[in-house]
């Protein structure tokens, strides 16, 4: 698995950690690396995802709310929901990453840590996100190679 990878599914467990328990971001980032060392290149990434989402969360969860018709976020699933704030801060603050990647990336997580029909819901919701954040891959050619750099 890839450092941004490996990045992600931590980012994934902190989020988690961090709605369950209620505790401080913070707190909940040193507790996390204390329990599971992890992929040391992966961690400022996921660091980063983590602080960033909680930064900009409201507005993050805006776009998950206007994009999923008829599931109130309060009703998704604790990791769908986590899932969709790791895509959506991507897709709006990270413009080097192919949308395709992002995409990629949140299904994989969905169907890892989810349940069977999670992949296929973070996909619809972040693909309509990625429309109305005027997300487009402009060369479909290098947005292939540029995944599979990044898996690695």
């Amino acid at each position: 698995m890839g450092a941004r990878t490996t990045a992600r599914e931590a980012a994934l467990q902190m989020l988690y950690a961090v709605e369950a328990s209620g505790d401080d971001v913070e707190r909940s980032i040193t507790e996390f690396w204390r329990e599971l060392p992890g992929d040391a290149e992966g961690r400022p990434y996921a660091d980063e995802i983590v602080r960033g989402i909680t930064a900009v969360r409201e507005h993050v969860d805006g776009l998950i709310r206007a994009a999923s018709e008829h599931w109130r976020l309060e009703r998704m699933t604790r990791v769908d929901r986590n899932v969709l704030r790791i895509g959506v801060w991507e897709l709006a603050h990270r413009a080097e990453i192919p949308r395709a990647v992002i995409l990629d990336e949140a299904v994989e997580l969905a169907k890892r840590f989810g349940n069977e029909e999670s992949g296929a819901f973070v996909n619809g919701v972040l693909d309509r996100i990625a429309d109305d954040l005027g997300r487009i891959d402009v060369d479909r050619g290098s947005e292939s190679a540029a995944g599979e750099n990044e898996r690695r």
